[in-house]
């Protein structure tokens, strides 16, 4: 027990160091580009306006509301406070929606999309692989060279080419949004229907792309797993090969656990392609549309979250690994 306390309180004290580091980054960087996003602001309020004093007044009144004629620790230092109550501020590209509205409406979308997806291509990648490894034939052969090359084609080609065939040329399924332009969300059939409807192109130019790596990976660990010395002395002492087989795969898996959780931890960032392609009401496009705008309060939170899931994913495979690694078990006992 005094092993688990080491270990796990080791990695948690890292990982809060790491996340504020994250944190310092996340404030700084996007307050480093050039340009001052005030005028995003004023570009809509001033329309009609020709008094430059007056322009120049109500500019200065948007920059004390969102604390930029303050010096940066101070920024930093309200931003933090404001973060631990779950308020990050005003957008400045969507004035005056407060930002936590904006991810809150948009955060749900890109996780009913990517975390699906994200799973059902590591769990169809993974069987591929393991199956091409053991049973070899036509999965070695042909499936996994063909899903090998589907997954080095680049995430917005993928998307390209589904919307182009499925959407544009056989007009199967819309070519982008949430749901159709033409509906308001509700609880109704007809909204649940179109929501899938549009759901199936950005939702398969993922999987697609996810299945190759998954079963390259999950193929090598298995064949180096089968060929593993404990695996040879198993079969020569007479142990069934389906329980053998059971502890080759779990042994191959942990490094496919990490890139499941690795995955995991970065689909708010990896949802831009699919999203813009396909014009995805998710917290991809409300990123683009931040940084475009250089709103430094979404920005910040966008990649605040990023962060978090990103950590979290991490910690995640620590505790898993120390859980099922028979060698990290025998570490902390030691």
């Amino acid at each position: 027990m005094k092993g688990f306390r080491k270990y796990y309180g080791q990695k948690i004290l890292w990982y809060l160091i790491t996340f504020v580091i994250a944190v310092l980054l996340n404030f700084i960087l996007p307050r480093l580009m050039p340009g001052d996003p005030t005028s995003t602001i004023m570009a809509k309020v001033s329309v009609g306006m020709t008094d430059a004093s007056a322009i120049q007044k109500v500019m200065e009144e948007y920059s004390a509301k969102f604390s930029l004629d303050q010096p940066l620790y101070i920024q930093f230092f309200r931003f933090v406070g404001n973060a631990l109550k779950g308020d990050f501020g005003i957008s400045f590209t969507q004035y005056p929606r407060a930002v936590s509205d904006i991810i809150a409406s948009s955060v749900w979308w890109t996780v009913c999309l990517q975390l699906p997806a994200i799973i059902v291509g590591w769990i169809l990648g993974n069987l591929l692989g393991a199956v091409a490894a053991y049973i070899k034939g036509v999965f070695d052969k042909v499936l996994l060279p063909v899903f090998l090359f589907i997954g080095n084609i680049p995430a917005f080609g993928m998307a390209t080419i589904l919307l182009t065939v499925f959407a544009v040329n056989l007009k199967w399924l819309p070519t982008g949004g949430g749901y159709g332009y033409d509906l308001i969300p509700n609880a109704s059939w007809s909204f649940f229907l179109s929501m899938f409807k549009h759901y199936q192109l950005p939702f398969w130019s993922i999987v697609l792309i996810t299945i190759g790596g998954q079963a390259i990976g999950m193929r090598s660990m298995s064949i180096y797993e089968l060929n593993a010395d404990y695996v040879k002395y198993s079969r020569f002492l007479g142990i069934k090969d389906n329980k053998i087989v059971g502890y080759v795969f779990r042994n191959a898996m942990l490094p496919q656990v990490t890139g499941l959780a690795m995955s995991i931890g970065t689909m708010m960032g990896g949802a831009l392609v699919a999203e813009t392609i396909f014009s995805y009401p998710g917290l991809g496009s409300t990123l683009l549309s931040a940084v475009t705008g250089q709103d430094y309060p979404l920005i910040s939170a966008c990649t605040l979250i990023i962060t978090i899931m990103v950590l979290l994913a991490n910690l995640f495979v620590e505790i898993i690994y120390g859980i099922i690694d028979p060698r990290i078990k025998a570490a902390q006992q030691d």
